[in-house]
């Protein structure tokens, strides 16, 4: 991608210095022809572009094209401030929450922090509750951007909630005549994760001469699934040396776990797995034998040295197939020379197929029906039944389809009257969910019954009549459906009130009323609980929630002298039933000369808890692998007995008040030439108020402070854990954004530009209560990820006539791993280990061949770089972590795009 940063002055009191179409900076005010004010992400105000007053960082369409790229999602990769998104790599799981989510999330303080906007309105959030709020990017139709705008500073004081970390304004073309028909196809070096787009533009009428333009942008895309057989690294990670414990103790054949009374009784009678007396209560009668090579012999892993492990990273996804389909179409009319009328409609649909591992059952028979153990004399104890622990690889991968669309409509009217440019619209904008269970989903019932009555056999292969019986109960289901209408009228308007001694002073205010609305309604056969390994919300009913939110802003921009300029805003919002919130913020620049800029600002900014975390229906869910130290303390520390996945029941919390937080930022901006700038900004953030859940690690960590949540059985095991949603401790997060620009560097060889943007963390870490210590995640991996203390994108461009090349480089800095996953087998603790950077580069060329057709060829990943391995047990996938990181390997691209002119 070319640069990510053209337009950077200074933002509600933070400026930077370079221009977005002209030349960069004050260098541009040398230009004589005239420039025009437009509106840019962050101020009310229209300013000339070049001389614009936001840190705001750019990335335009010609950028895109030649990163090659296709979904919003993969431009946001390439920000090096965004950390910890959701991407469709993360969603691979089997039950989890939120899947198809693909979301931004700035400074890495989260999802719900940043907001994302599509030409400068705000968009219904993905549907699904969940523990993350926002866009689903999917929903973006990456085909008809013209360019995104990035602002890097808290924007409550204009746009309200959601804007802590940041705001991603995605601005789709305006004015476009004539035709395009586009075509896009990537392949992968080793197979899988294949992609197709084609892309048909068209708009006709001009504004000035014809009073109107109508345009639509029809863009389709389809990528392949991409499994874990397909790519040599996870081979090369070495997942059941290293990881054995993170495996599944669910084999087929099926392991059986022992009470520990029937594991003396076995040890009594002498019994032997492997020609050796038993020692663990998980033992599987085919050890070592195991079936390989999805199950295993690994006396190190889950299964432990009497049992099978099996090996789940052999039977998954790495990347999903998805289908997206989008449809953008924007209409102005031009009613007089002061008025326009404009429309927009967008509809997309993006469906993804996850497929996990396949089908885990715990099922209890009686202990005479299992020949090897009819003779244990279990009945002399009172405990005959069996525990089973299988892999039903019968029934295939555990497949989901989730289907996210969305539907936006705005209607609106701008132009100017009495001396003020007004902007009014009515936005009406839907995100539905369907999430289907489509196989490897089983209905309970006659599962359990199928293996009582010994036709679905869990020691190895079913007869004819099981295998009809497995597929005779496949669920093809859509087990929940959520949607979530927003419904907003809008208005602003601006003015230049005076003129002060560095020129106009500006004044604008505007507001808001919105309505939103959600619901829930998981499927009758959900709430019956009757699907294996999809569990029913506790309570088993729907949801229906609504609220209404009001808002107002004022904005005023003072150039008190050429070299002295000060901004400030503020705004207040009222959400029913949450309360009010004012987030003001100042700011002032300092221009000198015209090669340099201080700046520095201040602010205050909000986030209101979502309905999600207000309602979402209690949700069943499991920890990781995690030690109990009340248990542990009677089997003498024995983490084989006493580590366990635990039950959880996450709880939203209807009492939450809005999160609350400060920032404030100091940079410098340097252009001593046409040719080059460069910027410097520190930012800081603090969060209070937070709304967060206390982790299961932190809880059986300190049960003497929270020990109440931790609910037990009558022999004190554990039952299951609370984690509320509360508003609880704070979190800080600081550091430095770093841009280089060189560009129109004419040589005898051609023309070229190079750029660096880089962000470095100084630092990130959250309080989980009032009272506790701050855990720093900078450059270590806690809880639920890692922030990076280094992230840049590298590019140089060349051209020459018709002919263009760009290699560009991204960066993550390397980190400490979690290194807390335990072997429940032996009790030891997983070896410590430091990820290694990700650094990968790519290169594209583009020929144009005539006026009408140009040509584009790249490859992705050029030194087939795979992900650094990592030890993290926090995601499904294991081995390496998927927040950052791409399994696709190296990957050849071609594209095409004729204009009809």
């Amino acid at each position: 991608m070319t640069t990510l940063t053209r337009a950077i002055r200074l933002t509600l009191g933070a400026g930077a210095a370079a221009g977005l179409l002209a030349h960069p900076g004050a260098w541009a005010q040398e230009l004589e022809t005239p420039m025009t004010k437009v509106e840019i992400t962050g101020s009310a105000i229209k300013q000339i572009e070049s001389e614009t007053p936001l840190p705001v960082q750019v990335v335009t369409r010609a950028d895109i094209e030649k990163a090659g790229v296709t979904t919003a999602a993969e431009i946001m990769t390439r920000l090096s401030a965004n950390v910890g998104s959701l991407t469709d790599g993360i969603s691979i799981n089997v039950g989890g929450d939120q899947r198809g989510f693909n979301s931004a999330n700035l400074r890495g303080i989260g999802t719900s922090s940043t907001l994302v906007l599509l030409n400068g309105r705000r968009m219904a959030n993905f549907a699904s509750p969940g523990d993350d709020t926002g866009v689903d990017l999917n929903n973006i139709p990456a085909a008809a951007i013209q360019r995104v705008e990035v602002l890097l500073d808290g924007a409550s004081a204009l746009y309200g909630t959601d804007a802590i970390g940041g705001v991603i304004n995605f601005i789709t073309r305006k004015d476009f005549q004539g035709a395009e028909l586009s075509a896009y196809a990537l392949r992968t070096r080793e197979g899988g994760a294949g992609k197709r787009t084609a892309t048909l533009s068209a708009g006709t009428g001009d504004l000035e001469k014809d009073g109107y333009n109508i345009f639509a942008v029809l863009d389709t895309q389809h990528t392949d699934r991409l499994n874990t057989s397909q790519r040599s690294f996870i081979d090369d990670l070495k997942i059941p040396e290293r990881l054995a414990h993170l495996l599944s103790g669910f084999t087929g054949p099926a392991n059986i776990r022992l009470t520990s009374a029937q594991r003396k009784q076995l040890q009594k009678i002498g019994f032997k797995i492997n020609g050796k007396p038993i020692v663990n209560r998980m033992i599987n009668l085919s050890a070592p034998n195991c079936s390989p090579p999805a199950n295993l012999y690994l006396p190190a892993g889950t299964g432990g040295e009497d049992a099978c492990t099996y090996n789940y990273m052999g039977d998954t996804e790495l990347y999903p197939e998805s289908s997206k389909h989008n449809l953008l179409s924007r209409g102005v009319f031009k009613l007089n020379a002061d008025t326009q009328a404009y429309a927009e409609v967008a509809l997309s649909r993006s469906t993804t197929n996850y497929a996990g591992a396949s089908a885990r059952v715990k099922a209890f028979v009686d202990y005479r029906k299992v020949p090897a153990l009819a003779n244990a004399g279990f009945d002399t104890i009172n405990d005959t039944r069996l525990e089973l622990r299988t892999r039903l690889l019968e029934a295939g991968m555990r497949t989901s389809a989730l289907t996210s669309a969305s539907q936006r409509y705005v209607l609106g009217m701008t132009g100017t009257a009495a001396g003020w440019d007004y902007d009014v619209a009515f936005n009406h904008s839907v995100n539905t969910i369907e999430d289907r269970d489509i196989h490897g989903y089983l209905l309970y019932d006659q599962l359990m019954k199928g293996i009582a009555d010994g036709l679905i056999n869990p020691f190895g292969p079913s007869s004819a009549e099981g295998v009809a019986l497995i597929n005779s109960i496949q669920v093809n289901d859509v087990v929940r459906r959520a949607r979530g209408t927003m419904d907003t009228f809008d208005f602003k308007m601006s003015r230049s009130l005076m003129q002060l001694a560095g020129g106009d002073l500006g004044l604008a205010f505007g507001g808001e009323v919105r309505h939103e609305n959600t619901d829930f309604r998981p499927s009758a056969l959900l709430m019956g609980d009757n699907i294996n390994n999809d569990g029913a919300p506790e309570g088993g009913r729907a949801t229906s929630d609504k609220r209404s939110v009001q808002g107002l802003f004022g904005e005023v921009l003072a150039p008190i002298t050429k070299e002295w300029q000060a901004q400030l805003s503020g705004r207040y919002d009222h959400y029913q039933k949450v309360g009010g919130a004012l987030s003001p913020k100042v700011g002032i620049a300092y221009t000198p000369n015209k090669s340099l800029m201080v700046r520095a600002s201040a602010g205050k900014g909000f986030r209101a808890p979502s309905m999600t975390d207000l309602y979402r229906p209690t949700k069943n869910s499991a920890t990781a692998t995690l030690p109990d130290p009340v248990y542990c303390a009677t089997v003498d520390n024995n983490y084989a007995d006493c580590a366990n996945s635990w039950s959880t029941k996450r709880y939203s919390n209807p009492n939450l008040k809005p999160e609350r937080s400060s920032q404030h930022s100091v940079g410098l901006v340097i252009e001593p030439s046409r040719h080059f700038n460069a910027s410097l900004d520190y930012w800081n953030i603090k969060r209070t108020d937070l709304i967060s859940e206390i982790g299961d690690d932190v809880i059986l960590g300190n049960l003497a402070k929270y020990g109440n949540l931790v609910h037990r059985d009558e022999d004190s095991y554990i039952d299951y854990i609370e984690l509320h949603k509360e508003n609880r401790g704070a979190q800080v997060a600081s550091g430095l954004d770093l841009v280089l620009d060189a560009h129109r560097i004419d040589t005898p060889i051609g023309r070229f530009h190079t750029r660096l943007n880089g962000t470095y963390v100084l630092d990130s870490k959250i309080q989980t209560s009032p009272g506790d210590a701050f855990i720093s995640n900078l450059g270590k991996f806690v809880t639920n990820g890692v922030v990076q203390r280094w992230r840049h994108t590298v590019n140089l461009d060349w051209e020459r006539g018709d002919l263009s090349a760009n290699l560009s480089n991204t960066y993550s800095a390397s980190y400490e791993d979690q290194n807390s996953a335990i072997n429940i087998d032996d009790g030891s603790v997983v070896a410590p280990n430091h990820v290694k950077a990700y650094s990968l580069w790519d290169m594209s060329m583009a020929y144009n061949m005539s006026k009408n057709l140009k040509l584009r060829a790249g490859v992705q990943n050029i030194f087939d770089t795979p992900p650094p391995y990592s030890n993290q047990a926090y995601f499904f996938l294991s081995g390496y972590d998927p927040s950052y990181t791409d399994p696709r390997g190296r990957r050849f691209y071609a594209s095409v795009n004729y204009a009809f002119k």
